[in-house]
């Protein structure tokens, strides 16, 4: 049946769900909680050990690893939720990566992975995967960040990326909502994910003291279950953006040679 145009996303039992970045802090958080609420789903990672570590946690879960600086990433993840359930009800890309520091101290391939992996890729999987969404009348929710909203100095590509992320989803929003696919901007404050402690570049700032992966991942699954919500602000997670106790992290050498065996999660 085709969608209404403009008609929210029908809510499914038993959603099949693809969270890509599944290994990572808030990919993992999220798997769980989403599998909790009786969701199917689709894990991948980069790394194959901690990706089929991760699925025997979550029994029933398929698996695929992929890298989306690949462009065909998607068409393994597409033949990967088709062969295990026949369809796809959720996207999630929980994937992502950051470097710190002056832009002017910031080498050139920094700035082409952040927006790579952060922007380029997401655009890529999602294109690959709409015919499917589509056909279930699913949802695509992009993690991006609060600093989409409100950038940094010493942070500028990373937030550059991020603020790209949530411009195409509002564009996306309106663009998809003809054929039936829901688009959820979400923008979490800092979050305990450790992402900060593996930057490809430079070192993480003095940051406020950062959310539970766990509460943020359960906002994520109730704004799933409301079909007209389109985006999750940093507001929206009940809490302030910075905390008055702040901590420190220790100093994190540059990761630019690890860029090729892979930094993200």
């Amino acid at each position: 049946m085709c969608p209404v145009r403009g008609e929210p996303p029908r809510r499914v039992e038993n959603p099949v769900v693809a969270v890509v970045g599944a290994t990572g802090g808030l990919g993992s958080a999220i798997s769980g909680e989403l599998a909790r609420r009786g969701a199917r789903l689709v894990l991948t990672g980069r790394d194959p050990a901690t990706l089929q570590a991760r699925s025997e946690e979550l029994p029933g879960s398929a698996t695929t690893v992929l890298d989306l600086g690949d462009p065909d990433a998607g068409d393994r993840l597409v033949a990967t939720a088709q062969a295990a359930f026949g369809r796809l009800d959720v996207l999630v890309n929980a994937a992502g990566i950051v470097a710190f520091g002056p832009l002017a101290d910031t080498p050139d391939i920094v700035i082409e992975e952040l927006f790579l992996t952060n922007v380029i890729g997401p655009l890529w999987l999602l294109r690959r995967c709409l015919p499917m969404l589509q056909a279930s009348q699913g949802t695509v929710v992009n993690l991006s960040a609060v600093v989409a909203e409100q950038p940094l100095p010493g942070m500028a590509a990373y937030c550059a990326t991020k603020a790209a992320l949530s411009a195409a989803d509002a564009a996306l929003a309106r663009e998809l909502r003809r054929v039936g696919i829901r688009v959820l901007d979400v923008r979490p404050p800092h979050t305990n994910t450790g992402l900060h402690e593996r930057p490809l570049h430079g070192s993480a700032p003095r940051l406020s003291r950062g959310l539970d992966p766990h509460a943020v991942a359960r906002t994520i699954a109730d704004a799933l279950d409301e079909p007209k919500r389109l985006q999750l602000a940093a507001a929206d997670f009940g809490t302030r953006t910075r905390s008055s106790a702040p901590v420190t992290t220790e100093r994190v050498t540059s990761n630019i040679a690890s860029i090729s065996k892979g930094s993200r999660t």
